[in-house]
């Protein structure tokens, strides 16, 4: 309506322009306004219903597709839900008929892996070095492993458990101190132990075999020569369960006299006074045994004194005496006696000495060595062991080095003293025998 009033005030607007002459013209102009207005308004609507009518089928097409456009949607559902239930059996199809295979896979990779890990430090690797590569394309592949593969892993693990039992001999490459490769025959008995010219061998990360930077002591090295020298069936030879383990322990033991060399000075001091101390003692003990041993055959043959000996010595200044009187006599014998007794009893006091000794200096070692232990945990802490190793190293081996050399040398002197007091009670027995014998003649002789 508001429309209809614009327009009516815009005509009148126009029709007072035209500067009408009169009422009736002015009413004619009004009417043909009315009516032109009234003919606009028809049309306006004619065109708004018709406006509405196209929309009016525009909204029930736009319906149309949209329930077009459900229905595909519905079977576009049903396609996918009958398309995920076919999947899931599938699955299911797939997974019940694999499986066995999977496990299969999954204890084949991990036995895989466990072997490869026992392989790379084995002996018998040096020997067939190309069984590494399929042990890790089982290892660490994600496919599932063939049939080949599968007989060349079982040939693998049965290979191993051969080789264990073998004394084997191969060409191969080996690294020495110094780091030169160079072919050698090496021998490997079982996965126990290689060895190439009498040298110990040890296995390396990267499957090549090394000489250890110590050989083990103790005639392992010898043993090792004579082994791949026999021709024999059997054969002694060093045995390491632990695959290289206990080899390094005993390459890395010192020897003899790199244990005497932790004694330091005080140790090459025991060293020598106690060779001093065996020196004397043996040169007594073999004097001892050779004068036991003629005072014996003189004893067998007692009316022929011989000067090789003391027994004969003094049964010779008997004979010789010519005095009557008898403290004269048995002053002679008893001279006789002492004077042979120092030969019999010499160096046992040195050697007492010697053996009182060894222990005082094995003492005096072992506060040296503890005073350097104390100093290396002053200067660098008690966090490291092995920086205190020198010190206590010093300290034990002086201690074992002086007891080392008293001991011995205490039952030597021992020996020593019993024999020689053998040898002297010997020698009084018998001079105080003939003296006595000597003494009944000559009052036999006064009395007829």
């Amino acid at each position: 309506m508001k429309k209809l009033f614009v327009i009516a005030a815009l005509a009148l607007s126009a029709t007072a322009q035209a500067n009408p002459k009169g009422l009736d013209e002015l009413l004619k102009q009004v009417q043909q306004g009315s009516q032109a207005s009234a003919q606009m308004n028809a049309e306006r609507e004619q065109r708004f219903l018709r406006d509405k009518n196209e929309q009016a089928a525009m909204l029930a097409k736009a319906e149309a597709d949209l329930a077009a456009a459900n229905a595909r949607i519905a079977r576009v559902k049903s396609r996918y839900d009958a398309s995920q239930a076919e999947i899931k059996a599938l699955k299911d199809k797939l997974q019940s008929r694999v499986g066995d295979t999977g496990q299969m896979y999954a204890a084949v990779r991990q036995a895989a892996g466990d072997f490869r890990a026992v392989a790379g430090t084995s002996l018998v690797t040096a020997q067939y070095p190309k069984r590494v590569e399929l042990l890790e394309t089982l290892a660490q592949g994600n496919e599932l492993p063939s049939m080949q593969q599968l007989e060349q892993f079982w040939f693998l693990l049965q290979q191993e458990m051969t080789e264990g039992g073998k004394v084997a001999r191969f060409p191969a490459q080996i690294v020495d101190e110094d780091g030169a490769r160079a072919k050698a025959d090496v021998i490997r008995v079982g996965v126990f132990d290689a060895f190439a010219d009498g040298q110990y061998l040890a296995m390396q990360p990267d499957g090549t075999l090394s000489v250890l930077p110590r050989q083990p002591g103790h005639g392992a090295t010898g043993l090792a020569k004579s082994f791949a020298r026999s021709d024999d069936a059997i054969a002694p030879i060093l045995v390491d369960p632990s695959h290289g383990s206990l080899l390094a322990l005993e390459s890395a033991r010192p020897t003899l006299g790199e244990r005497v060399a932790m004694g330091g000075m005080v140790g090459y001091v025991i060293i020598f006074i106690g060779l001093v101390g065996a020196a004397l003692a043996a040169y007594q003990l073999w004097y001892l045994v050779t004068v036991g041993a003629r005072m014996r055959r003189q004893l067998a043959n007692i009316r022929q004194p011989s000067d090789d000996n003391p027994l004969g010595r003094v049964l010779s200044c008997l004979t010789d005496e010519k005095s009557a009187d008898p403290e004269v006599v048995e002053l002679h014998v008893s001279e006789a006696v002492l004077r042979e007794t120092p030969k019999l009893e010499r160096f046992q006091g040195l050697i007492k000495l010697i053996v009182a000794a060894g222990p005082l200096l094995g003492l005096l070692g072992t506060v040296s060595g503890m005073i350097i232990t104390f100093q290396v945990i002053t200067e660098v802490g008690a966090g490291d062991p092995k920086v205190m190793a020198g010190g206590i190293s010093q300290a034990m081996v002086a201690t074992v080095l002086g007891l080392g050399i008293a001991i011995p040398l205490l039952f030597v002197n021992t020996l020593l003293s019993s024999r020689s007091r053998a040898l002297v009670q010997i020698l009084d027995e018998q001079s105080a025998g003939m003296l006595a014998q000597r003494l009944e003649a000559a009052r036999a002789a006064a009395q007829s």
